[in-house]
């Protein structure tokens, strides 16, 4: 049921939280993560995993968007300039596309529906 445990080192010692939602990458945003420059890569995996693990759905100001006027994908993702996209069901965050902020708009235009 919660398939991932997160250790998050704490000043004086470990804290083990139990991840609500487990993360599926599409082999596109895998890919694409791949292709991030190294110094962003770790900051990406960090931000998915503080960010989607828990409240997936929790809209904020500058963070978390939910899109309107499409169905898929249901969500964006900002992380310093890079846009993750993303659907979230019962128990599974689905990115679907991790691009950069300069080809998000070419991309949702392609792929959102």
């Amino acid at each position: 049921m919660y398939p991932l445990i997160v250790y998050n080192y704490l000043k004086y010692g470990y804290n083990i939280d139990i991840m609500k939602y487990s993360i599926i990458l599409s082999p596109d945003a895998r890919e694409s993560l791949q292709k991030l420059k190294g110094n962003l890569r770790p900051l990406i995996r960090d931000g998915i995993i503080e960010y989607l693990s828990f409240e997936p759905e929790k809209v904020s100001k500058s963070r978390i968007k939910r899109l309107k006027g499409i169905d898929k994908p249901q969500y964006r993702l900002r992380i310093d300039d890079v846009r993750i996209y993303y659907d979230v069901s019962e128990e599974t965050v689905e990115i679907l596309a991790i691009v950069t902020k300069e080809i998000a708009q070419e991309w949702l235009e392609r792929h959102g529906k």
